[in-house]
């Protein structure tokens, strides 16, 4: 019988999920569908037993529902626990166990396209939501030297690092401070979503005090190069946008559900090829 996995937010109708999934699912021979669920959030709860009640094999979870979802789980994982958000479930047996891929799929894909390790790099978060959360345990983990956090609310960021129990060195910034320390850094990634289409125009931080060959990393994908990305370039930055981050944990949701680990090159080619190969 066919195998039904999907993906539920609100709104949904703008995901890439079910194209990548579906490929990657007929690339392989597997008989199973992807589908994108809208779910508003006071059906949560009803959509989480709709899971079970149909038997759905797994789902991926996305704004808003990526925190709220994990009281009407079964279990978690620990670093879905420690992260305090969830954006993969597996149905084991009718028992919903909850994950967290977005910051592995994040580093994953930082170290692969950037040929970069992370051991021992200085490196700088913008934003302190719930993707820098993720990123920063995945950061930590791979033990990173140094990771502060910059933010437009100094407090938000003050906060992340206080509530993320990590043996890294952190200290957090406003956006004035951390651009004037820029230099200090190896990697710098930005985690919010300021310059996701439609305001192209608008950047993050500033980038003057950059030195050359700092990889900069954005975590958005449309457009493919934000104007930030585009600078970074220019000033001799090694680049990398999100598509990677957002293929990677996706991946590594599809191995949780099927055990077989997909091919990510397709998996990008998918993706670009939608959004129109485009920088805009």
């Amino acid at each position: 019988m066919k195998k039904l996995y999907g993906v539920i937010g609100c709104p949904i109708h703008h995901s890439l999920s079910p194209l990548m999934h579906n490929d990657a699912f007929q690339l392989l021979g597997i008989d199973a569908h992807y589908h994108a669920f809208h779910v508003e959030k006071e059906d949560l709860q009803e959509a989480i037993k709709g899971l079970k009640a149909l038997g759905i094999s797994g789902v991926n979870v996305t704004i808003p529902h990526k925190t709220a979802v994990i009281p009407f789980l079964d279990e978690i994982d620990e670093m879905a626990a420690r992260i305090g958000a969830v954006n993969t479930i597996v149905n084991e047996n009718g028992r919903l166990i909850g994950y967290n891929t977005d910051g592995s799929g994040f580093v994953r894909a930082l170290s692969e396209e950037t040929k970069t390790d992370i051991q021992g790099k200085h490196i700088l978060l913008i934003g302190a939501g719930g993707a820098a959360r993720g990123i920063y345990f995945a950061l930590a983990s791979a033990q990173a030297l140094r990771i502060d956090i910059c933010n437009r609310t100094k407090l938000k960021a003050e906060k992340l690092i206080e509530e993320c129990d990590v043996s890294v060195a952190s200290t957090a910034y406003s956006l004035q401070e951390a651009e004037e320390r820029l230099s200090e850094y190896e990697i710098i990634i930005n985690t919010t979503s300021v310059g996701l289409y439609p305001d192209v125009e608008v950047m993050p931080l500033s980038l003057t005090c950059m030195k050359e060959h700092t990889i900069v990393s954005d975590i958005i994908y449309n457009p493919l190069e934000t104007k930030w990305l585009k600078e970074a370039r220019q000033k001799g930055a090694i680049v990398q946008n999100g598509v990677g981050m957002f293929v990677y944990q996706g991946a590594l949701a599809f191995e949780k559900w099927t055990g077989i680990f997909p091919d990510v090159e397709r998996m990008k080619q998918v993706v670009i090829q939608q959004l129109g190969g485009k920088t805009c």
